[in-house]
């Protein structure tokens, strides 16, 4: 089998060698490093884990390595350890009608442990996790719809339109049953046949308990045995016979879990129940009753089973809720589209949809993919993608977003992205990834699940030994019982449950918020930030710069004009759009630049119309040698003490004017600046204009620290500094001149209004671009954590409790005597507990 992973930390090509013999060090492991793209191709005998990976190359550098998940999952899925042979049978937009699946969401076919005990491996159908036993969970994603006939359902179309048999218009077929509720339902069903048959045994068992056993005067003892015999075989074979599966894969594997105490508990009681019932002489007369029968055991085991498997069923219901967050995004993606074609308005299916068609958005649909609006206008519903309430103004030329729904007005726009690339199912996507990701804190549950199952063997064996040496009569059953007991009440899925099913429903309300989360460390390092770099353009301000005006020495205003905006035309800065736009209004033209340059920090050069023209601050003027006159520079230095962003212009490197430029500061950045001051963070603004308009955009934000004429090294040598002297460092950042900074950082945020190039190196990206985002993730980064410690917490003193009561260590002092199967119920409501907890994330209010 084969797989892809991407290497963070690689800056030559002696790291690219170095990783790719550390790697091929593994037996069985055939391995092939690129450091442009920094990917690992790993061919492997048997399927190992991320962390071991993790674990080798730790040992010879700072290198990361991540598991490259699908970017497509909208349309594709990732490529499992099972089919990473099969390929997808459609791509794009386009869609064979044969492989068209029939839900508005589903699962994609790929499925996962909750505990992600092998990290990101995955599965291409429904089972066990061969490691810890537990269900694997369906990956939910956008599907294909399909159309019905509602009085005529064997009508089947992929595209909407009319019914060929009474004419009516066909509607979305609904939602086919997910792989989940198959599992909760096939659950349910053993869970009925568990009860029905354990209640009996139960009632024969604890009959004993009344004075002259009424059941007695019925049949004997005997017989009454072969009846809880009989009953108690649909129960361990049907309803139960799972559990011992498990329970021996874990122990073929060696991957002991919570299943190998269960089948080995359950197993021996009914076992001894058998051979106490075929073969009573063989047992000594400490395992008699006073009616001189051997004490049997199939009500233990029934109800211990039935009891884990309440457990089991009431878990399936609950991870069905824990992905809810993914449920209602994938609601919001809709099924058909309005296309304008030739005039006329036609109803196709959304994934006929084209880059480039224009799409009509009537009163109160949805938007069906990312666009920009030709003609019209309305108030677009965002709250489901940004988690903001009021609606917002758009116009012709803005930009809207799938999944958001239009208001009163109708609009023409065009599709710009379609399928996997849209913002909805980038976001699907990402939650995907981040819920099956794994937090630092996990590795501490880790470690003690390494040793819990053969440490509760031992403490199982030393408490049978310990009774029957020095237990009260009859020593022997007592020792048994209580050996039986340890086994069942010990739980380390608790302890594994903890911190994912907190992590999945966090990042989920965050991405209900707008605040997406590319994986769990992000998730958990937001909360430990102790410092935070932000960009100016488009971060603290509007990003949406505007030309307030141009001044030339010679009063030629509109050949500067047409000189920059023709260098600017093909650079994607704001200031640069600023520029071009200001010239589109003008109705200037613009000249071919066959040797445009970009100058990362400080403009951008370039030869129109046989002249050398620069356009920058004053480090490119330096740079290329331009004269300044002192009146220019006087005259600059006075816009910059007013908070604007002046560019110099040189023509043949003279000074000859300048553009100023204004760019608005967002209306929630300074309470959000002084939200995180009040709560520890320092805020470093750090930009590329001059220290004139810095000093007065941070005056204005009441913001101590700032610098001022940053190259993007500038941002990056600042973060390794800070991180040298152990701080944590968050940076808030939106073009392309933030990416690297944004790697640098412990945590990259980018604003969502950015560039591709920063989103893709940041960890957590705010849907609506603003500072108060950040302020958001935080308190949603606090409120996981501690939900995961209290998880944690609850998982640990569970166990360090339960354990040794069970094994009688009360008795000596109350008497006290824990039944077995008030262990297995205790240990089935202690995962059910932790996920509980988990799912209070979901009334988290982050606004």
């Amino acid at each position: 089998m084969t797989h892809q992973y991407t290497i963070s930390g690689m800056s030559c090509d002696g790291c690219r060698t170095k990783v790719e013999k550390t790697l091929n060090t593994i037996e069985g492991i055939q391995a092939e490093v690129t450091l442009n793209p920094p990917l690992a191709t790993i061919t492997m005998e048997k399927h190992l884990p991320t962390e071991k990976f993790q674990e080798i190359l730790s040992q010879v550098g700072n290198y990361t390595i991540e598991m490259t998940t699908a970017k497509n999952t909208a349309e594709a899925p990732p490529k499992s350890c099972c089919s990473s042979q099969k390929k997808d049978n459609h791509e794009g937009h386009h869609h064979k009608k044969e492989t068209t699946v029939t839900h508005n969401y589903n699962t994609t076919g790929v499925f996962y442990c909750p505990m992600h005990c092998e990290g990101d491996k995955t599965y291409d159908k429904p089972g066990d996790c061969p490691v810890c036993g537990m269900d694997l969970v369906p990956q939910v994603a956008i599907g294909n719809t399909q159309f019905t006939c509602p009085m005529h359902p064997e009508i089947v179309s992929n595209e909407p339109g009319d019914c060929p048999i009474c004419g009516m218009d066909l509607v979305p077929m609904k939602a086919s049953e997910s792989e989940e509720n198959k599992t909760y339902i096939d659950l349910l069903k053993k869970m009925k046949i568990a009860v029905l048959f354990t209640l009996p045994i139960f009632i024969i068992s604890m009959s004993e308990m009344i004075p002259n056993n009424p059941l007695y005067k019925l049949m004997s003892i005997e017989n009454w045995n072969w009846i809880q015999f009989l009953f108690s075989i649909p129960v361990l074979f049907y309803a139960g016979w799972m559990f011992f599966v498990r329970a021996w894969k874990s122990i073929v594997t060696w991957n002991l879990n919570m299943f190998t105490l269960i089948g080995i508990g359950t197993g021996v009681a009914f076992l001894f129940s058998i051979v106490g019932m075929f073969f009573p002489d063989i047992f000594p007369s400490e395992f008699r009753s006073h009616h001189g029968t051997i004490h049997l055991y199939f009500e233990a085991a029934t109800v211990i089973l039935t009891l884990v498997l309440l457990g089991q069923l009431l878990e399936a219901k609950a991870h069905g809720q824990t992905n809810g967050a993914i449920k209602e995004l994938l609601k919001l993606a809709p099924t058909e589209a309005t296309l304008v074609e030739n005039g006329n308005d036609k109803v196709i299916s959304i994934h006929n949809i084209k880059k480039g068609d224009l799409l009509r958005v009537k009163p109160g649909e949805k938007i069906p993919v990312d666009g920009k609006i030709t003609t019209g206008e309305s108030s677009i519903d965002e709250a489901m993608i940004t988690g903001e309430p009021i609606p917002v103004d758009k116009k012709v030329g803005d930009t809207v977003i799938s999944g958001t729904i239009n208001g009163t007005k109708s609009f023409v726009m065009i599709a710009e992205k379609v399928g996997s690339e849209t913002l909805l199912s980038q976001i699907i996507q990402m939650v995907n990834d981040a819920s099956r990701s794994r937090a630092p804190i996990q590795k501490l549950a880790d470690r003690v699940s390494k040793y819990f199952v053969p440490t509760v063997v031992i403490i199982s064996i030393v408490t049978f030994i310990v009774w029957a040496k020095f237990g009260p009569e009859p020593a022997y059953v007592y020792g048994l019982i209580n050996a039986i007991a340890v086994l069942i009440i010990a739980c380390p899925c608790a302890l594994g449950l903890a911190t994912p099913m907190s992590v999945m429903v966090g990042v989920g309300k965050g991405a209900q918020f707008g605040i997406l989360i590319k994986n769990a460390e992000a998730l958990e390092n937001m909360s430990k930030i102790d410092v935070l770099i932000t960009d100016k353009t488009g971060t603290i301000t509007e990003g949406k710069p505007s030309v307030e005006k141009i001044y030339a020495v010679n009063n030629d205003e509109n050949v500067l004009l047409q000189n920059i905006a023709s260098l600017n035309q093909h650079s994607e800065h704001p200031l640069a759009q600023a520029v071009v736009n200001f010239a589109k209004a003008k109705n200037q033209t613009t000249l071919e630049v066959p040797d445009f340059e970009a100058i990362a920090g400080k403009g951008v050069i370039g030869t129109v119309n046989n002249s050398k023209v620069a356009l920058g601050n004053k480090k490119l003027m330096n740079q290329i040698g331009a004269s300044i006159t002192e009146d220019i520079e006087k005259k600059i230095v006075a816009e910059q003490n007013l908070g604007k962003t002046v560019s110099y212009i040189s023509v043949d490197k003279i000074v000859l004017g300048y553009v100023t430029i204004t760019d608005a500061i967002k209306e929630n950045s300074v309470k959000a600046i002084k939200d995180l001051i009040d709560q520890g963070v320092e805020v470093i603004m750090m930009t590329g204009d001059n220290s004139n308009t810095a000093k007065a955009v941070a005056d204005h934000l009441h913001l101590s620290s700032f610098k001022a004429d940053c190259l993007p090294e500038d941002k990056l040598k600042e973060i390794q500094r800070l991180q040298a002297e152990g701080k944590i460092v968050a940076m808030a950042g939106d073009g392309i001149n933030d990416a690297p900074a944004l790697a640098q950082a412990n945590i990259g945020i980018a604003m969502g209004t950015g560039t591709d190039v920063a989103i893709e190196s940041a960890k957590i990206t705010l849907v609506k671009g603003d500072l108060n985002g950040i302020v958001k993730a935080k308190k949603l980064s606090y409120s996981v954590m501690k939900n995961i410690k209290q998880n944690l917490f609850f998982a640990f003193i569970y166990n360090v409790l339960g354990v040794p009561i069970a094994a009688g260590i009360l008795y000596p002092v109350s008497g006290i005597l824990l039944s077995p199967m008030l262990a297995a119920l205790a240990m089935s409501l202690s995962s059910v507990s932790v996920i509980v907890n988990a799912l209070r994330l979901r009334n988290l209010n982050l606004k």
